[in-house]
């Protein structure tokens, strides 16, 4: 039986399991990272380069955001104000990015 001051100082199965859940997404990074690296050494990938690594970056970031953000443990409210934004973002800057290849390509 544990006491009450060592659940306070962080030591217990609850800390344990967001200390592995951490050290998961650390190599889900560490792999997703040698995924991007790889991909960019690849010449038979080169059409689909870019599109290739929007969406590994992509999946990085939610990472990031989900669990070192900690948007995981908080109310699923914050993640229904935060991914419509993001939703907007992308769709944004994707546009900006088509504009700039129509404007560049009549030089």
């Amino acid at each position: 039986m544990t006491s009450q001051a060592e659940t306070a100082g962080g030591v217990g199965p609850q800390h344990q399991s967001r200390t592995l859940a951490y050290l998961v997404v650390a190599g889900l990074l560490a792999i997703l990272t040698a995924m991007e690296v790889w991909a960019s050494y690849i010449h038979a990938l080169r059409p689909i380069l870019v599109p290739l690594l929007v969406v590994l970056s992509g999946a990085k970031f939610a990472l990031v955001v989900l669990f070192y953000m900690h948007l995981h443990y908080d109310s699923w409210t914050f993640s229904a104000i935060f991914l419509p934004a993001l939703l907007i973002a992308v769709i944004v800057v994707i546009s900006l990015v088509a504009l700039m290849v129509r404007f560049f390509a009549g030089f």
